[in-house]
This record gives C-alpha cells, structure tokens and sequence, in this order.
C-alpha cells in the first residue's frame, strides 16, 4: 500500500511582531481583554510590500531544506489560502516559478483557516493515484490586509505567515485518513465581503473588512471540530487514547481547550502557538506542526492529528504517523 508521507516542514513569519500592548494604542483593548478572551499575546504582520508568495517562497525554502530534496524533484505544488497576491495567475504558479521548479502542476485553492487540510487531503489523493512523486503543500495567509484595525473583535486575533511541508509517497504508514466538510448556510457568521464579481472596486476601503459573530462561530466550531477528528480517529479504527498529538487551528485558546475536552485529551497533548502567532488562518496547522517538530516534542512514528475550521463554514482533518 502506497501512504503520503510527509518528508520535511518550513514556516515563516513576517519580521514586524505587533503585541498586544502595541494594539491598546490603536484600539480600545487590553492586554489581559485579548488574552483572557482569546490566548493570543503577540501576532506577527506582513510590511505594507510583503505578499503572501513572498512568505510562501521561504516557508518552502525551509522544506525543501529539511526534506533533503532538490526543486527539480517537485512535482506537484499546491497552496491553501484566502489571500492570494493576484487574482490570477494562482498564486502556486507564482510559487513555482520563483523557486525554479520546473513546469509542473501548479494550483491554490481557497477553503479559509481549512486551506491547508484541504490542500493536503487533496495531495494525499494524487499521490494515492500515483500520479505525484514529490509534493509541496503551503498555507498561508496575509490576513492582517483584510481586518479593520478599529474594530477590537476582530483584529486582536489575526497574524501572519506561511507553513509548507514536503510530501512523498511511501511504503510506511503516513496519511491514514483524511476528512473534509463544508456548510454554506453559515456564511454570515464570517466572511470577507467582497471579491473579483462582487463590489471588488471597494476593496481597501474603511467599510470593508472580515466580518465575524464570534460567539456564533464558537459554538458551530466546536462541535464540528470534536466530530471531524472523532471521524478521522473511527475511519481508521483508532482510539483517540493512542494519540501522540493534536494540532488543532489556532483561532483562539477557548476553542482549543474546549475541541481538547471533547476529545478527552489534555492540553499537553496538544500543540498550541495562538499566543505567539494569533489566527493565521490556513497558514496555522502547518506552522504549529513545524514548531511541535522543531522544538523536539513531535517525533517520527507517532500518530498526529490536524485539523482546522474555518469560513464558508469549511472544516477537515488529517490523521498521520509522522
């Protein structure tokens, strides 16, 4: 049995740290209102040149490194994410060509904060095929463009970055199963109001920025989240007591905690970096992953699962032996 097994992981965060003591003097806020409420203490954000491609590009650097692969082996490059430099070409492309991997299949594709579960999911279903010998799989995002800096229930929780990881086909168990989800009927409760068909000439102006109920979303992300791992977990006939690590998206400290309830896990069995990174959207699960790497707690064999809601409603998970 051919498995999707991940070779190597990068992230990259913009230079610029924002914490919350720099936003109690931009907005109505505290520092013990955003960490009580949400977790997050600091956020990193893009400069006003700085492009999703430019941090996709040293995320990838940083994977490509780590897997010992050389860019000529990649075939197959694919990027989770809401804000892309340009409408088109996707931004993949942009990606592709400024490593200098050769011609290859190259798309992004947009499922909000699940970016990256969807694209990833997506990948292990090529490799599975055997039409993909060497993939690179980023989330990112340059959120911070599209929140309104005056409004203190939205932009203490947004952040920047990119995640990627190098994934190749194996005979050892990697990728055991793969879920994903979505639920229109939800779209008012967050969402970005504009696009390429509707209203784009307002883009950038006062009145247009991510809108979110928060409390709303709290509660359909929490079940949904507790019900996609359990179905990841039951589809490969595990229990949840075997697991290694969860490494959920990083929106907020509260849906953490309570997703971990659900499941019957303690938190120190969970990889959380919304203090240091805030939401980052589809760029969250691979940097937590990378950092739970980095920093030694994650190890080869052990049974790891992703997951990630976001927008659209749009939800996923990912159970792996890395």
């Amino acid at each position: 049995m051919t498995y999707s097994k991940i070779a190597g992981t990068g992230r990259y965060l913009p230079e610029r740290v924002l914490t919350n003591f720099d936003l109690e003097k931009i907005v109505e806020t505290s520092d013990e209102w955003i960490r009580t409420r949400t977790g997050v203490e600091r956020r990193h954000v893009c400069a006003d040149d700085e492009t999703t491609s430019d941090m996709c590009v040293e995320a990838a650097k940083v994977a490509i490194e780590d897997a010992g692969i050389d860019v000529s082996d990649i075939d197959f490059v694919i990027v989770g994410t809401t804000t892309p430099d340009l409408i088109f070409p996707n931004i993949a492309t942009l990606i592709q060509h400024r490593l200098g991997i050769p011609a290859c299949t190259a798309f992004s594709l947009e499922a909000a904060c699940t970016g990256f579960i969807y694209a990833l999911t997506t990948t292990d279903k090529f490799i599975k095929a055997g039409g993909t010998k060497c993939a690179l799989v980023i989330g990112a995002e340059c959120i911070t463009k599209l929140v309104d800096w005056k409004d203190r229930n939205t932009c203490v929780l947004f952040g920047d970055g990119a995640g990627a990881v190098i994934v190749k086909p194996s005979d050892e168990a990697g990728i055991i199963s793969c879920h994903l989800g979505a639920d229109g009927q939800y779209k008012e409760l967050l969402y970005y109001p504009v696009g390429a068909s509707k209203d784009l000439h307002k883009a950038g102006t006062d009145d247009v920025a991510i809108t979110m109920k928060g409390n709303e979303v709290f509660k359909v992300a929490v079940k949904t989240l507790g019900n996609v791992a359990k179905a990841a977990l039951d589809a490969a006939g595990i229990d949840k007591s075997e697991l290694d690590w969860l490494i959920p998206h990083q929106a907020n400290m509260r849906i953490i905690q309570a997703t971990a309830k659900r499941l019957g896990l303690p938190l120190d069995k969970v990889i959380v970096t919304v203090q240091d990174h805030g939401n980052t959207s589809a760029a969250s699960v691979p940097m937590a992953f990378d950092v739970g790497i980095r920093d030694g707690r994650i190890q080869r064999g052990q049974l790891v699962l992703m997951e990630a809601f976001g927008g659209g409603f749009t939800w996923g998970s990912v159970l792996m032996r890395y």
